[in-house]
């Protein structure tokens, strides 16, 4: 990945210590769903792609969410990425890395945050220009204690863990010299968007935002 896109990313993530990570079935929750997480001051928005509702809510977050950088999850291939794109995300974020998916983010006007689990598939990413990278999925991949042994053959690398992360654990992740964030759906706990109580999630997200990384 070019370092342009590389930057772009970095600012994307920095922006907040927490990024959403949204499976929304109906497209009528997207935008309040999204204003409710950026009026508590999240404003990378991930939205999979796990359902057929996905793209549109990509689509209606890009338009009508002031202050939202909304990406597309589980980007498996280059014709949902080159979808995700065409509906507005400003980032993508894959489980994994294949070397189509890869080849495809080279050409992508959009940057691409890619899954690692191993310290073998970090370097790989590294030598393709990545400085940042999903670290997925981080509780059973190893969690805490495997970040920490990545950072010293890998100090260049930076990683957003998400996977098993929650209120109880993300301070401890954060707190980690090689995470620049963490992704979650603890933030928009699914009762809560049921019934549409928004203001619980602007509370849940305000106490995510005040969460400090190094």
């Amino acid at each position: 990945m070019n370092k342009s896109l590389d930057d772009d990313l970095l600012s994307i993530l920095s922006a907040a210590p927490v990024v959403p990570v949204l499976t929304i079935e109906d497209r009528a929750i997207a935008v309040p769903l999204a204003k409710a997480l950026v009026a508590g001051g999240l404003s990378a928005l991930e939205v999979t792609l796990r359902t057929e509702a996905g793209l549109d809510c990509i689509r209606a977050i890009a338009a009508e969410v002031e202050g939202a950088n909304v990406g597309a999850g589980t980007v498996l291939d280059r014709e949902q990425l080159d979808k995700a794109v065409a509906s507005g995300a400003k980032f993508l974020v894959s489980p994994g890395a294949t070397s189509g998916l890869v080849a495809a983010a080279m050409e992508c006007p959009v940057p691409l945050l890619p899954g690692v689990a191993t310290a073998g598939e970090a370097m790989t990413l590294a030598e393709s220009g990545f400085s940042v990278v999903k670290f997925f999925p981080a509780e059973p991949a190893g969690g805490i204690s495997y970040l920490k042994a990545l950072a010293g053959p890998l100090p260049a690398l930076r990683f957003c863990p998400t996977g098993g992360i929650g209120p109880k654990n993300a301070a401890a992740y954060l707190a980690l010299a090689n995470v620049i964030c963490v992704g979650g759906s603890w933030v928009a706990p699914a009762d809560a968007v049921a019934a549409g109580d928004w203001a619980r999630v602007t509370m849940i997200s305000r106490q995510a935002a005040s969460l400090k990384n190094v």
